[in-house]
C-alpha cells in the first residue's frame, strides 16, 4: 500500500513512517497541512494516517478539502483530542477511522489494513483468487496450500492487483503503489516482479495487456 503519513512531530512521523515501511508500505510524509492538501491533489495514495493539529492548515481541514474533491481515500485522524465531541467531529468531518496518541504501532497497521479492505469491498483480510490466497494482515501468501517466499514488493503489487481483480493496472499505477517519494524507480521493475509472480505462482494468474497494462481476471 502506499500511504501518506501528515504529522508535524518529527520523532513521531519518524517513528510513523518507519513502522509503516517495516510493515511493506510505501509511505510519503509531510509535516503541514499545505503540504498534505498538495500532496492528496496531485498523488494517489490508498490511505491516509492524518494529524488533528497542523501546521498552516488543519487536518480537519485538509480533510475537508479531500472530500471536497470527492476523494474517497480512507483517512485515519491521529490526535491527542480524546474527548467525545471530538471524536464525533472528526468521523462527521469526513474521517473513517481515529487514533488517540499515545497509541500502539501493531493497533495502526492493522487499522489501515481494515479501512483499505473496506473501502476494497472486501471483509476478511485473507483475499482469494483460485488457489492463491493473500493474508494482508501476516503479509503471507500461499499457492495450493504452500507458502510462497515473496519480496515485499512482490506482494505489494500482488496484492494491488487482486484488490483490483477485473481491472487493469498500468505499470505507472503499479509503481505508485510500491514507491514513495525520492525513491529511484527503475525502468523495468513492475516487469520484474510480474515476471517473478509468474514464476512462483501461475504463469496464468496475471495477464499482460498489450499497450495497457496488467491485470487478474475474475
Amino acid at each position: 500500500m502506499r500511504i501518506l503519513v501528515v504529522e508535524d512531530d518529527a520523532l513521531l512521523g519518524d517513528a510513523i513512517q518507519a513502522g509503516l515501511k517495516q510493515s511493506g508500505n510505501a509511505v510519503d510524509w509531510v509535516r503541514d497541512g499545505v503540504l498534505a492538501d498538495q500532496a492528496l491533489s496531485t498523488e494517489p495514495y490508498d490511505a491516509v494516517v492524518l494529524d488533528w493539529g497542523l501546521p498552516r492548515l488543519s487536518g480537519l481541514e485538509v480533510l475537508r478539502r479531500l472530500r471536497a474533491r470527492k476523494t474517497a481515500t480512507p483517512v485515519l485522524i491521529l490526535t491527542a483530542r480524546d474527548t467525545v465531541e471530538d471524536r464525533i467531529q472528526g468521523l462527521d468531518g469526513g474521517a473513517d477511522d481515529y487514533l488517540v496518541k499515545p497509541f500502539d504501532m501493531g493497533e495502526l497497521s492493522a487499522r489501515l489494513r481494515a479501512l483499505v479492505r473496506r473501502s476494497s469491498g472486501s471483509v476478511t483480510p485473507l483475499l482469494q483468487v483460485g488457489e492463491v490466497v493473500l493474508d494482508v494482515a501476516r503479509h503471507s501468501v500461499t499457492f495450493q496450500g504452500e507458502l510462497v517466499d515473496l519480496s515485499s514488493r512482490e506482494f505489494a503489487v500482488l496484492h494491488a492487483l487482486i484488490l483490483n481483480v477485473g481491472k487493469v493496472l498500468s505499470r505507472a499505477q503499479l509503481e505508485e503503489k510500491l514507491y514513495a517519494w525520492g525513491e529511484e524507480v527503475e525502468s523495468n521493475t513492475v516487469e520484474v516482479h510480474i515476471h517473478h509472480l509468474r514464476r512462483k505462482l501461475s504463469p496464468g494468474l496475471i495477464a499482460t495487456i498489450r499497450g495497457v497494462g496488467y491485470m487478474i481476471r475474475n
